[in-house]
């Protein structure tokens, strides 16, 4: 058990008030002198300031220095804007507000947030300052956690990456390491020490607008991903830190928890649940990949009518008791604020404040109205116990510890070394070709000749670049279209680039399809670029805009906006080979094309060299190596429709409407199936790959032992090929209803036309486990199917006996 009230004589406050006559009583014994707690009595070095000493004794040593009012701004996250102006984002004034600094560190001084896009140079200046500030002119010396977002880059003007969606459908955990290294790398140099990211929800309810955010509908994939991001970003050390720290850059884990399937799938609302459910899908990316992240941070939404932002349940009895964690967790902006105005648990910013730090142990971010400013007196009035206040404030100085900020909590001289550099780009590049997935190819239309005369480049997706959420305004500039990209590609080749935007995304407006369908009928082939968009941080809060993505920004319909559709199919029908690209952060329920496009290629939300990556996929100098994270509908009616469906789930009697419009009627669905168009790990490839010798280590294992799965794969065509080999169990017959399938193993790799490899998977025994009707993790014996495939097909199985 991680929290103990017996160490809470030693967390009593330093100085206490008494109300009327103000003056302080100071206890006694104390081995600093009052006039200067950052100094001992007996001139020694105090331990929280020896850059050798352990973290914990670190943290022990400083606590007790603290007075009630500097613990409380610990928890409370303070904004640059309290002496910077970032008003405009091309100013570069290097100037500060005296005042508005020194009001700032008195009430929020324990993390700042800096996700403005700014010059770096003036942002550097800002942090700077308010660092100096805080170990200079402070007592203490606390720095502060400088925070910004990198869900997919860091934000301001640094590197933009596919938005996690994509990421995930590299199923590359190694280059999404390398990927989140490149983050930390660029946010370091400049003083952010604190990232928002990952994002570990679960993409199963698909109206929701922030599906793109996520690794996908699967809890095995979304960890693996996690960790990967985890890892890459903070691994290392910042420069000239203790030799007890652990990380350079701060990750943070969110939503925590379950909030990635709200009711009707619209933003924030309850999200409806058991413990066996939570256990056994939303927690479980949380358990595999935050342990160690330096932060975690908590939903928006409440789970079995509980907010998240004051779940005793999931924040303290899981989350620090069970799983141990010992470090930062926040709130997201105003949420403690939503205990009032939404959830209707409070009717005070006091009970507000009170509830949430008592139940989650965790601080409060801005944007709301700063109810835990309100705990200073909550103490003082013996309404909020003092213990609470202590572990969130040792949770946060472990974090700072473990980062070394006490020792270096500047930004770097040379942090233009580590900004958008040729070396990131590079890797991009390759991360970019690894998320597109090839859906259709019906009579290997692609990839397409060189030799070919012209092609025709339709679609509203063409001349655009279209970044997911949680990037900075502008930051499209830095991106490639992929009109440019094809240009690009084509540029010394005698093929001509027909090109006519057909409709708006946003429109129904269809008299740019005549011009579409000439184009189309002057080339040799078509490609149609349609799907969904989303804006950056500015523009897509701003009233008057649109989007069909994003934070806030939720459907009730999963198909084409406006004219898309019927600008597919007044092109489709000019005759010419037709291959539609869906540029989209969540999947497309447009049957028609899955059933009619000659090719169907699915780029979710990319990078900034997206138009390069998707002309070398078409044109065959990349073979395509991406699969899907998540499974797609045939309409919002059909859904949910991730793979791991519980057993019994999913009875299929089909009805269909066809072409002609006859009507062909089932029971599930009446006129549709249930079916997913296609599902999740699928993606074909330009070569084919065979799978033989499926073995296990042991074919009978104990309900303790792990155990490893091995297959042997070759490249059976003429090209080389990358390909993801997964692995599904299921368990047979349990105590409990588990999943027809789950995921249990992955691994990219590279085989050259001819070649083959063994390739083998570990698995852990915990992962055959079920939550019991006892409320326990339990591997019951049985038999569990052991398959090679994708979760809609198999190449190869075999049975694993656990007795």
């Amino acid at each position: 058990m991680w929290f103990s009230t017996r160490v809470l004589p030693s967390l009593l406050p330093l100085l206490v008030f008494v109300v009327g006559a103000r003056h302080l009583d100071v206890r006694d014994g104390l081995h600093f002198p009052i006039h200067a707690r950052g100094t001992n009595r007996d001139g020694s070095i105090p331990l929280y300031k020896d850059p050798h000493a352990n973290i914990e004794d670190r943290v022990n040593d400083l606590l007790p220095r603290m007075t009630l009012d500097e613990k409380v701004a610990q928890i409370i996250q303070g904004d640059m804007n309290g002496w910077m102006n970032f008003s405009d984002p091309l100013d570069d004034t290097k100037t500060y507000n005296q005042t508005g600094l020194e009001e700032m560190m008195k009430q929020k001084a324990g993390s700042i947030w800096g996700g403005y896009l700014t010059p770096w140079d003036k942002f550097v200046f800002g942090v700077t300052v308010g660092q100096r500030y805080l170990m200079e002119n402070t007592t203490l010396g606390i720095p502060a956690l400088f925070q910004s977002e990198g869900l997919h880059g860091f934000t301001n003007n640094g590197t933009i990456w596919p938005s996690p969606i994509g990421l995930a459908a590299s199923f590359n955990t190694a280059l999404l390491k390398q990927a989140a290294a490149t983050i930390a790398d660029e946010a370091e140099g400049l003083g952010v020490s604190h990232i928002f990211a990952p994002v570990l929800d679960l993409s199963r309810e698909l109206r929701w607008g922030r599906v793109e955010e996520n690794f996908g509908e699967d809890p095995f994939l979304t960890g693996e991903m996690g960790l990967a991001y985890v890892t890459g970003l903070q691994s290392g050390r910042r420069r000239n830190a203790s030799t007890t720290a652990i990380a350079r850059v701060a990750a943070t884990c969110k939503h925590f928890a379950a909030f990635g399937s709200p009711q009707g799938g619209l933003n924030i609302a309850q999200v409806t649940g058991g413990e066996r459910e939570l256990r056994s899908a939303y927690l479980k990316p949380f358990n595999r990949a935050c342990v160690e992240s330096l932060a975690i941070m908590t939903a928006y939404s409440s789970y079995d009518g509980i907010p998240a932002v004051a779940n005793k349940h999931l924040l303290t009895d899981i989350l620090r008791n069970e799983w141990g964690y010992k470090y930062w967790v926040t709130t997201d902006a105003g949420s403690v604020d939503l205990l009032i105005t939404t959830h209707g648990v409070c009717a005070t910013r006091e009970c507000a404040a009170k509830t949430a730090i008592e139940n989650g142990l965790s601080g409060e971010m801005g944007g709301g109205s700063y109810t835990y400013l309100t705990l200073p007196d909550q103490v003082k009035a013996g309404t909020v116990d003092i213990k609470y206040i202590d572990e969130t404030v040792k949770t946060m100085l472990r974090t700072k510890f473990a980062l070394g900020l006490f020792e270096n909590p500047y930004p770097y001289d040379d942090y233009m070394s580590t900004l958008r550099t040729p070396e990131t780009r590079e890797l991009l590049h390759t991360m970019e070709r690894e998320t597109i997935v090839l859906l259709e190819n019906r009579q290997n239309t692609l990839p397409l000749s060189r030799s070919l005369t012209s092609i025709a480049l339709i679609g509203p997706q063409v001349d655009r670049v279209s970044f997911g959420d949680y990037v900075f305004f502008n930051a499209t500039n830095n991106g490639v279209s992929p009109l440019t990209g094809f240009n690009e590609l084509l540029a010394n080749t005698s093929v001509k680039i027909n090109y006519a935007e057909g409709c708006k995304l946003w429109s129904n407006d269809p008299s740019g399809i005549p011009a579409a369908v000439a184009a189309a009928k002057t080339s040799d082939a078509v490609i149609v670029m349609v799907g969904t968009w989303s804006l950056d941080q500015t523009l897509l809060w701003t009233p008057g805009t649109n989007a069909t993505t994003g934070e806030h920004v939720d459907l009730s319909d999963l198909g084409l906006v406006g004219a898309q559709l019927q600008l597919v199919q007044a092109v489709k029908d000019a005759g010419k080979p037709t291959i539609v690209v869906l540029v989209s952060g969540k999947p497309v329920a447009e049957p028609w094309i899955q059933e009619h496009a000659d090719a169907v290629v699915q780029q979710f939300y990319p990078g900034e060299l997206a138009g390069l990556a998707l002309a070398e996929i078409i044109f065959g100098d990349v073979n395509p190596s991406g699969k899907l994270p998540v499974s797609f509908p045939r309409s919002v009616g059909t859904t949910p429709v991730f793979y791991n469906y519980l057993k019994g789930s999913r009875p299929v009697d089909p009805g269909q409407i066809l072409d002609n419009g006859t009507l062909i009627f089932g029971h599930q669905y009446v006129l549709d199936t249930p079916i997913p168009m296609w599902s999740f790990g699928h993606g074909l490839s330009y070569t084919t790959f065979n799978f033989t010798d499926l073995s296990l280590s042991k074919s009978t294992i104990g309900v303790d032992e792990d155990f490893s799965v091995s297959v042997t794969v070759h490249n059976t065509g003429d090209r080389d090929g990358k390909e993801v080999v997964q692995v599904y169990i299921t368990d047979l017959v349990s105590s409990v209803v588990t999943p027809n399938q789950q995921l249990v193993g992955f691994q990219k790799i590279d085989l050259p036309a001819g070649s083959s490899q063994r390739v083998t998977f570990p698995v852990n025994s915990t992962q055959l486990a079920v939550w019991t009707l006892d409320d326990q993790w339990v591997v019951e014996a049985g038999q569990f199917t052991v398959k090679i495939g994708t979760s809609d097909q198999t190449f190869l199985n075999t049975t694993l006996v656990v007795q």
